[in-house]
């Protein structure tokens, strides 16, 4: 897990995310253990409450689970649940704002995916 933590957003929000996108990367599968939250709390230098908090965000949402006395665990599906999750947050941040901003601009939507494909 690379993370370089910053401070725009909070830790445990940084450390569930950071393990998100390892799943999405194909580091972390499912079923695999995934670091604990002491192990964490080292690596990063952050109190083990703060790891223990972006851990349980993930097994709130059934992306992790916890196998009493191992550890912590990929859930299946995960890889799915979280692209799933985060396409629904770029169409509400971008899309929906690219496409209000268009519309201010009187630019057609023929205009728009031709801007898109161009970027692509």
């Amino acid at each position: 897990m690379n993370l370089n933590l910053n401070q725009e957003r909070s830790i445990y929000l940084q450390i569930g995310e950071a393990i998100e996108n390892d799943i999405l990367r194909g580091i972390l599968q499912e079923e695999e253990r995934v670091p604990s939250t002491n192990e964490l709390a080292k690596l990063y230098s952050i109190n083990p409450a703060t790891a223990a908090k972006g851990v349980n965000l993930l097994v709130d949402a059934g992306i992790l689970y916890k196998k009493r006395g191992i550890g912590m665990f990929v859930s299946q599906g995960a890889k799915q649940q979280i692209q799933a999750k985060r396409r629904d947050e770029f169409y509400q941040s971008y899309v929906v704002r690219l496409a209000a901003e268009a519309k201010s601009l009187s630019i057609t939507k023929q205009e728009l995916i031709e801007m898109i494909e161009k970027a692509l």
